[in-house]
């Protein structure tokens, strides 16, 4: 049976600016100025007023393992509605597969440690988090803003850094070809030394969110 991956990857590659990593480990990609300005403020504002301390699955123990600050975006927020609508447009992927959109926001110092966005199999919160909608396929990142220094996005296994660019977006497949979980998506969301970074994550499940 074909992986409905396949046909994410094929839909992204179709895009002229888009830009894929020559890798075989991994399907990656990037995409500048996604997302208009006006949009970028909308959604950082979003974030400014429903932020919380992030949090973890399978916790490992490291109080300072993601030390950024999250919300999930309301769907009924109109923001909210245009950057689905772009994304959906993007990538094809049928929108009841995907989380809340989350917002994340990074002050000085903070960072997320190297992790993957999968849940581990069988690891302590698996079934907690997998049970209804099963393992995240496709990450999609979107940086809202320029930072003055720091915050870059390191994928480690494959030593490659991308930038924070307002409107950049960075996407990639969270399992290898035979649908297993790929442990080369491995990425460190590096410390801001300078100034503030905003970010948008969206995630797709292999069945519809619940």
């Amino acid at each position: 049976m074909d992986n409905p991956s396949d046909s994410v990857a094929a839909k992204l590659a179709m895009r002229d600016s888009i830009q894929g990593v020559p890798h075989p480990k991994i399907e990656l990609f990037q995409l500048r100025n996604f997302i208009a300005p006006d949009l970028r403020a909308d959604l950082i504002a979003l974030i400014e007023r429903d932020r919380r301390p992030s949090t973890i699955a399978d916790d490992n123990g490291d109080s300072y393992f993601r030390t950024s600050e999250t919300c999930d975006l309301d769907r009924d927020q109109p923001a909210v509605q245009r950057l689905e609508a772009a994304l959906t447009q993007l990538n094809g992927i049928d929108p009841a597969l995907g989380e809340p959109c989350q917002g994340q926001r990074y002050d000085v110092g903070q960072e997320f440690k190297p992790h993957t966005d999968y849940f581990t199999p069988n690891g302590p919160d698996y079934e907690k988090f997998c049970a209804v909608s099963g393992q995240r396929t496709w990450t999609f990142m979107i940086y809202l803003n320029d930072v003055d220094a720091g915050g870059a996005t390191r994928f480690k296994v494959i030593k490659k850094t991308f930038q924070p660019e307002p409107g950049k977006l960075l996407c990639w497949n969270n399992a290898r070809p035979d649908g297993s979980v790929n442990p080369n998506t491995l990425h460190h969301g590096m410390k801001v030394r300078k100034g503030v970074k905003y970010v948008i994550t969206k995630w797709y499940r292999e069945k519809p969110w619940g």
